[in-house]
């Protein structure tokens, strides 16, 4: 009984940091680059904007591998509270900036140091019991995405309010009081130490390289993501051209933004129930089926209303693929190796975030911004495919003996 209350607090509780942490990740969208004409960048504004958006991105693929070793060595719950009161420190200095590169300086700590949702779903992942894997990591994933439908509403709300400094700072309280939950009500158990003496973050991926399961499921992180991410670039001004020129056309941007979120908030817990009783690799195939089949489907439509529904289906769909992933790195993996896999798995998820509006951004320079969504849905199909032909590797012997031997 203190076992089945001890992972369902957990839950809640990390829920709540989850959902808090990515609501202060997203609350800076709305009046970035607005603080920074405040600070007097006139010149290039768009262009400071993309870059100090990503740079948090850019740092955490070099940063996550590191990090999940550690966690491995001292326990994820530390990891968790470490990167909270390091995102409470750089959110707190970010109202006393001056210029934009001390923002740039501060964005790229944050993704050096960050970690919080990462640690969050490993420690999820190994203090679950097995039959329960799916439906925890689904409320996590709605936790993330709920957050990250809020957060920019918040984040424009106290901007309006108190201003753009104490915005920064309300986001650094945010995850203070997050933390503060975690170290008090969290219980790590079943924590196994990695006692490997001499390993790296390249003997990790050689490991990973040996492990065929997390392996593909690395591959397909990074397919997913850039796939999704392509259509970032052109998106809103998409967006804003189906919903004509009227005075409404930001809001309706806004709310069709945010359905697939809504969506995920709505869905995705129902998603990992079904995950515990068929398996998450038939969950994941058609999660990228329904998504690659809904981004395509949204070329076919002109009207705004007929976009935001199809959105909306898309968000049904797609809200199965994350949460699946991170299922089978779990079911693919040791716990004493864990960290590391969701290290590795964080660093292919930034490398497809930043790969994806790349190319998006490129095929909507030369090709009309339908063609976008046609690349993105051939993405989702393409690893859609990639599920189908290696189910039996994703269904296999997911404890490889040779990842507890490299693993310590």
């Amino acid at each position: 009984m203190e076992n089945v209350l001890m992972w369902k607090r957990n839950l809640w509780v990390l829920w709540i940091g989850v959902f808090f942490t990515s609501a202060s990740f997203s609350m800076v969208i709305p009046f970035l680059p607005i603080f920074l004409l405040q600070l007097g960048v006139h010149d290039h504004t768009e262009m400071w904007s993309g870059v100090l958006f990503s740079a948090a991105f850019f740092a955490g693929a070099f940063a996550s591998p590191f990090w999940g070793r550690v966690a491995d060595k001292y326990g994820r719950k530390p990891m968790i509270i470490r990167a909270g009161i390091a995102l409470f420190v750089i959110y707190t200095l970010m109202a006393f900036v001056t210029n934009p590169y001390q923002i740039l300086a501060l964005r790229i700590l944050q993704g050096l140091l960050s970690g919080f949702i990462p640690g969050a779903i490993a420690l999820i992942g190994t203090n679950t019991p097995n039959e329960k894997v799916g439906y925890a990591l689904s409320m996590i994933s709605s936790a993330s995405a709920s957050g990250g439908i809020l957060g920019p509403l918040l984040g424009g709300g106290i901007a309006h309010l108190v201003g753009n400094r104490l915005a920064f700072a309300s986001g650094g309280v945010f995850v203070f009081l997050a933390t503060l939950l975690i170290i008090f009500w969290v219980k790590e158990e079943n924590f196994k130490p990695n006692k490997e003496r001499g390993g790296s973050v390249r003997n990790d991926f050689k490991t990973a390289m040996m492990n065929r399961p997390l392996l593909l499921v690395l591959i397909l992180t990074v397919v997913t993501s850039c796939s999704i991410m392509t259509i970032e670039p052109v998106l809103p001004l998409y967006v804003v051209k189906l919903g004509g020129s009227s005075d409404n056309a930001s809001l309706i941007a806004g709310i069709v933004f945010s359905l697939p979120g809504i969506a995920s908030a709505l869905f995705a817990p129902y998603w990992g129930k079904w995950a515990d009783k068929v398996g998450f690799q038939r969950v994941l195939f058609l999660g990228l089926m329904g998504g690659g089949i809904g981004m395509l489907a949204q070329v076919l439509v002109s009207q705004i209303w007929g976009f935001s529904i199809i959105r909306f289906m898309f968000g049904v769909f797609f809200c199965a693929v994350y949460p699946a992933l991170n299922g089978l790195v779990v079911k693919s993996t040791p716990d004493e190796f864990r960290g590391r896999a969701f290290g590795l798995n964080q660093t292919a998820n930034q490398i497809g975030g930043m790969t994806g509006p790349m190319i998006g951004g490129f095929v909507g320079g030369i090709l009309p911004v339908q063609s976008v969504f046609l690349v993105t849905g051939i993405l989702l199909l393409t690893a859609m495919g990639m599920v189908y032909w290696n189910a039996g590797v994703l269904n296999g012997s997911l404890k490889r003996k040779i990842i507890a031997r490299k693993s310590g």
